[in-house]
């Protein structure tokens, strides 16, 4: 029997007297109109991050009614309670500065409230690996629940979602190919619903990852968030985590060395988004996992892609959720994964795929394993002089004609000289230079932003050039494209190879051997760190202080030092 206090009478306020404390606690509590009986239930927080600036999210009234419906019919007492909200495209400089900030409020938010179980609610890019990451450090019972992908829009008959599409049509703009007047229309018909992008971009990736883990039920993951089902899944998610109340599966036992080995198994087999292996590092960080990118090459050679999704492929979220969702693309892969894995449901892995094993799969959407997209994973690290502690280059999304490629740099110092500089017609530069940004890094002021995509400059866009080898320590957005080498640790601003290249130096990319290299003698390297010199003061105040002093590096998740387990 569990003598532990349930509901508001857990985690008193401490006034030095609990009875007191109690007394007031329940007083308050009346006033907001819950009866005795309700006041006696145990209680399932909701992390509700409904948000002006989160369009991702403007569909959690409703789904929040349908988690508390739920929670009630179960049994229990919902209480929501809000957190930060991070709308990605709202945020300045980027919003994975303010990931970490969201952990630490979800975290402590969820450990000093009075609640037996909490449900997160959650979907625009950071939001779940934030809210993933404080619910492992906090570990109390946890369930999550993703807002869904919206649904295309249509442009001349033509399917758009954001973001893919919304990049595809600025370069066409930008190339002079369509008129001020055309990429105004598309604007308003990219993102018409609710939900998160329509593409394997970062945020349904993170949903998927989510469910490889198990730390949604199964088959949510894909379901679009104005479809009647993602409202079930609400409520269905509000009476699972009251059956979660007083036991022991918590995120930090969930999220474990072989769950995690199958999160990065689906997100190889999704081509999912470049920021899953920064996010999922983090993650698993708060678990005491370290996510090797070694290891992650490993995976990737015996890991097909067979998700046919933009950027990757063809389709849309909501083909994915048609053609049968993660459980699909799970049982095509169940050899590679650890079935012994428990879910958030009590059951495991295999149990799971033992009895959802007879639904239809559309084969144009999710291939079969002798038939892939693609032979090996949508992702591949890369080492070397210029990336000691790795890279990662998405070559699912990327030109496979510039995998072995040696080109001369065209290096851009900042995000201001890229702005400055990238449409000059004066701009030296040639299809087969390799373009580099420094100073873009979670080190840098900018904090690691979505700017690694750098655009074709435009005298060569116009010349119908579509893609070149392109280099940064940026993230760039899961809905991009192209042969693009991102996360370059140690980055720029903390001191890494990446700073030190000129205009001019020769860099080679290797595929191949798993290797980018700077074709720069060792001694003249040197010579050149000597003499660089850092101009930029640290941030004297504030939640910038706080990120600048603690922020560690892309290989180890970008989380805080002092966030990881100890």
């Amino acid at each position: 029997m569990n003598d532990k206090p349930t509901g508001i009478a857990s985690g008193l306020t401490n006034y030095g007297d609990r009875d007191f404390s109690a007394y007031l606690r329940r007083s308050f509590a009346q006033s907001m109109g819950y009866s005795r009986a309700m006041l006696a239930r145990p209680v399932v927080g909701i992390a509700y991050t409904a948000s002006g600036f989160n369009n991702c999210h403007r569909h959690f009234p409703e789904m929040l009614e349908a988690v508390k419906r739920g929670v009630l019919t179960a049994g229990a007492l919902p209480i929501e309670f809000p957190t930060i909200s991070l709308g990605e495209v709202f945020l300045n400089p980027t919003s994975l500065k303010f990931r970490n900030l969201m952990s630490i409020d979800t975290e402590e938010m969820v450990r000093a409230q009075p609640m037996d179980a909490v449900v997160l609610m959650g979907g625009c890019d950071k939001t779940v690996p934030a809210q993933l990451m404080g619910a492992v450090s906090a570990g109390k019972p946890s369930i999550m629940l993703v807002a869904g992908p919206m649904m295309t829009g249509r442009h001349r008959g033509e399917r758009l979602g954001a973001c893919t599409d919304c990049r595809r049509f600025w370069a066409q703009y930008r190339a002079g190919k369509i008129d001020g007047n055309e990429i105004s229309q598309v604007e308003g018909k990219l993102a018409t619903t609710a939900g998160t992008c329509a593409v394997m971009g970062t945020a349904s990736t993170m949903a998927c990852i989510a469910e490889a883990l198990g730390m949604i039920l199964p088959g949510t993951a894909a379901i679009p968030a104005v479809h009647a089902d993602r409202l079930r899944a609400a409520e269905a998610t509000g009476a699972a985590a009251v059956r979660l109340i007083n036991s022991q599966l918590t995120p930090d036992r969930i999220v474990n060395e072989k769950s995690v080995e199958n999160a990065l198994r689906v997100l190889l087999a999704i081509g999912g988004s470049t920021n899953a292996i920064i996010h999922l590092t983090a993650v698993a960080g708060r678990a005491g996992i370290p996510v090797s990118l070694k290891g992650l090459n490993e995976l990737s050679d015996t890991t097909p892609v067979l998700v046919n999704l933009k950027p990757v492929g063809n389709g849309y979220m909501e083909d994915f959720f048609a053609a049968g969702g993660v459980g699909a693309l799970l049982r095509e892969i169940k050899d590679l994964l650890h079935l012994d894995c428990v879910t958030i449901t009590g059951e495991t892995l295999g149990e799971r795929l033992e009895h959802d094993g007879c639904e239809w799969v559309d084969r144009t959407i999710i291939s079969e394993r002798k038939n892939p997209l693609e032979p090996e994973g949508g992702l591949v690290a890369l080492f070397g002089n210029l990336a000691p502690q790795g890279a990662i280059l998405k070559r699912s999304a990327a030109d496979a004609s510039l995998f072995e490629h040696e080109g001369r740099a065209v290096v851009f110092s900042s995000l201001d000289d890229l702005a400055s500089r990238v449409d000059d017609q004066g701009l030296e530069v040639d299809p087969k230079d390799i373009l580099v940004l420094q100073n873009a890094g979670p080190h840098s002021t900018s904090a690691m932003p979505e700017a690694g995509y750098l655009p074709i400059p435009k005298k060569l866009a116009t010349k119908g050039v579509k893609d070149m080898v392109r280099i940064s320590d940026a993230r760039m957005s899961g809905t991009a494209f192209g042969t693009i080498v991102l996360h370059v640790t140690p980055d720029s601003a903390s001191g890494g190879p990446l700073g030190l290249i000129k205009t001019g130096d020769r860099i080679k990319l290797s595929v191949k051997q798993r290797r980018i290299d700077l074709l720069v003698d060792e001694n003249e390297l040197e010579r050149r760190k000597t003499i660089s010199k850092k101009t930029v003061q640290p941030p004297t105040r504030g939640y910038a202080r706080l990120y600048a002093e603690e922020i560690l590096g892309a290989d180890q998740g970008c989380d805080f030092a002092f966030l990881k387990p100890r």
